[in-house]
């Protein structure tokens, strides 16, 4: 490749990478402390919210720490407030309600809100801009910038107008520096420069291995008559057999709308084991089927979900910056939230950086930040569940189900029979060669309920320049070829919920092709290919999913 010019650069006090609720909350909350401190959030997504994909039932108490007079703003973007919470455990052609009252307290949805949190950051962006922060959607943060000091000085945004092979076309621009004081990591699950910067500072030294989800959800338009605002239903157990943990999600809220979604956490053991299938399959069940019978599908998407808990948080700071939200895995899974928490680090980082810059500090470490978080709101949210996640793993869906449940009641008391157990393996050592694992077979998509990936992906409305340089990178084809193919039977074209990878071919003839126009930015292949050979980086920035309100 030619030699790039050099690139210019813009200096700020405090840069953000990444328009979530984390991103957004510490750009407010600097604002509101420092209204002098100079604040720039960049974002990979088209807009603010495109790249946004969760449930979502949202627990309040973050977004009231933050701005204590949201319920009260025509533009709220939460306006559905629970009012039926339900359990079930799916048989194949039962659904066994599970007593609310068996539940800890903290299980509890009401008094939580039903929306899109795409919408969230919508609203949270423009009280942002309101207080004077520059936030720049559209440009991908693609590398780090790092001073001969070894300090994180920033980063800067990817090249646009870079051509397949590399070369720079007739629409070249050169990406830009945006340098700070401090940087905070907002990318959400696994970030492609927060898991650079844990690996460069060793930030997951003596922590348990990060573990993911995925999680695959749909909005759909329903019957009136079918609809009940306000109806929070949940199930574990079929499709998924009882040593692949996971389950479903059905949210009633706004005008006729329902959001159902499926987790399956990524340490499952079954090669032949389709996320996206499982979540079709979901769909057919006699207890929800009806739902979506005469409904009109009008979105669709995937995200991987951060599920390590307590455990598998990393070092939180380092020199010249910060991890918050979901780049440092603050989801509790039990609950199937991390907003609250996304919030509330972003806030707790941003205290922190006020009162670094107000010493006359800059590029150090915020060791403050990673001194309090255990006994702030984040911590003391995750610590009661910390044990569900490997309980579950270790013991299967029904012992470990109820050894949680247990586990969070003792909790609750203030005492664990468990300690504070170990995950285990990473989710990329999990996978059982193909050859001691039952091909699963799953019944084709009819068009009206269930649905293949491609016309799904086409509801995503994802998008890339196609001439660019691959944005997922295999590291050893031969490898790829004779492990992934050969051992595993080609497990990236089961898992990839957007149709991205396929084994082309017989023999001498068989390719491996990778059809990144479709990806999503899950970053499941990232997570789970059984050798870790698959690497993703951010493609031309705008590029990916533009999901409207998910």
């Amino acid at each position: 490749m030619s030699e790039l010019p050099p690139r210019e650069s813009m200096e700020f006090d405090v840069v953000i990478v990444g328009a979530g609720p984390a991103g957004l909350a510490a750009a407010i909350r600097l604002k509101q402390l420092a209204p002098d401190v100079s604040v720039v959030v960049v974002e990979k997504g088209s807009e603010v919210g495109a790249h946004i994909l969760s449930g979502a039932v949202i627990d309040p108490s973050g977004l009231d720490r933050l701005l204590p007079e949201w319920r009260e703003d025509p533009e709220r973007p939460l306006k559905t407030e629970v009012t039926d919470d339900r359990f079930y455990w799916m048989t194949q052609s039962a659904a066994i309600k599970v007593p609310l009252f068996m539940a800890p307290p903290l299980m509890s949805n009401h008094g939580c809100f039903i929306g899109s949190l795409g919408l969230v950051t919508k609203f949270l962006a423009a009280k942002a801009e309101a207080l004077g922060v520059e936030i720049y959607p559209g440009f991908a943060a693609a590398e780090l910038i790092i001073g001969e000091d070894g300090a994180v000085r920033g980063i800067a945004t990817g090249d646009m107008g870079i051509g397949k092979e590399g070369e720079p076309t007739a629409g070249f621009t050169r990406g830009m520096e945006l340098l700070g004081k401090y940087t905070l990591f907002a990318e959400g699950a696994r970030g492609s420069l927060s898991k650079i910067l844990i690996a460069k500072f060793g930030l997951a030294n003596d922590r348990e291995p990060p573990k993911f989800g995925i999680g695959l959800k749909e909005l759909w338009q329903v019957d009136p008559a079918k609809h009940k605002p306000g109806l929070v239903q949940h199930s574990f157990g079929w499709p998924l057999d009882n040593a692949t943990g996971g389950g479903s999600f059905l949210y009633h809220y706004d005008e006729n709308l329902i959001s159902v979604g499926f987790v399956v956490h990524l340490n499952y053991q079954n090669p032949y084991l389709s996320p996206f299938e499982e979540f079709q399959r979901f769909k057919t069940h006699p207890a929800v089927r009806d739902i979506f019978e005469g409904a009109k599908r009008i979105a669709y998407g995937s995200r991987a979900i951060t599920e390590g808990g307590y455990q598998s948080v990393p070092k939180l700071v380092f020199p010249g910056g910060a991890l918050i939200g979901c780049a440092a895995g603050f989801v509790n899974v039990p609950r199937i939230k991390g907003t609250h928490n996304a919030i509330s680090s972003g806030m707790l980082a941003a205290e922190h950086v006020v009162e670094a810059l107000a010493a006359g500090r800059a590029n150090d470490e915020l060791s403050g930040y990673e001194a309090a978080w255990r006994t702030s709101p984040v911590g003391r949210d995750l610590w009661p569940v910390r044990n569900v996640k490997p309980l579950w793993s270790r013991f299967g869906t029904v012992v470990g189900v109820a050894l949680g449940g247990l586990d969070m009641w003792t909790n609750t008391l203030g005492f664990s029979l468990f300690g504070t157990r170990p995950h285990g393996k990473a989710d990329w050592e999990t996978l059982k060669p193909a050859r001691d694992c039952t091909p699963i077979a799953y019944p084709k998509p009819d068009g009206k309920i269930t649905f293949d990936r491609l016309s799904s992906v086409f509801l995503s409305n994802t998008n890339h320049e196609e001439n660019q340089p691959p944005h997922l990178k295999v590291a050893d084809m031969a490898l790829q070829k004779s492990s992934e193919h050969d051992i595993y039977a080609g497990p990236s074209t089961r898992y990839c919920p957007a149709g991205v990878y396929e084994w082309v071919g017989e023999g001498a003839d068989l390719r491996f092709v990778i059809n990144a126009q479709n990806c999503v930015h899950c970053k499941t292949c990232d997570i789970k290919d059984p050798n870790r050979n698959i690497t993703w980086v951010p493609p031309e920035g705008a590029g990916g999913p533009n999901y409207p309100n998910m």
